[in-house]
């Protein structure tokens, strides 16, 4: 699959998740309406140069991208996002994402906010699955069965 394969796609999904319209992103970017359009039918692809404009009038950037690519091509679990640590920015693919889709059992999209929303429920979940066996999986002493029994 080539790199770029939804490119047009993915800059129109990212402008419209901020609902901004053609002009005002082409405008920010310094390129024509009608250039934008072209980039986002797929008639065209932007050089390397405008990409980098078109993304910072989007307020994103590569990760976002890519990101984006995986959406309209349909290959959630490819997603990544970046991780801060150490005041050094890199990134690393999301399985609690995918796992999302998985539990959930579905295949399509879902929007950003409710798919980050849902991974931060399943990972907390899982944190209390794992107290709950941690703190039960130990035998209770005797005199806590004399109490617990009471």
């Amino acid at each position: 699959m080539p790199i770029f394969q939804g490119l047009g796609r993915a800059l129109r999904w990212l402008r419209e998740r901020q609902t901004k319209r053609q002009y005002q992103v082409a405008d920010t970017a310094g390129i024509t309406k009608a250039m934008l359009s072209a980039y986002e039918t797929g008639k065209q692809k932007p050089s390397l140069d405008t990409l980098e404009k078109i993304l910072t009038a989007l307020e994103g950037d590569l990760n976002d991208l890519h990101n984006a690519l995986q959406i309209v091509n349909e290959r959630p679990e490819a997603i990544r996002r970046t991780v801060r640590g150490e005041g050094e920015g890199e990134t690393a693919a999301v399985s609690g994402r995918a796992e999302v889709y998985r539990v959930l059992g579905i295949d399509r999209q879902l929007p950003v906010p409710e798919e980050q929303a849902l991974t931060e429920m399943l990972e907390g979940f899982h944190k209390l699955i794992r107290y709950f066996h941690a703190h039960l999986s130990t035998p209770l002493s005797p005199s806590a069965e004399n109490k617990a029994s009471s």
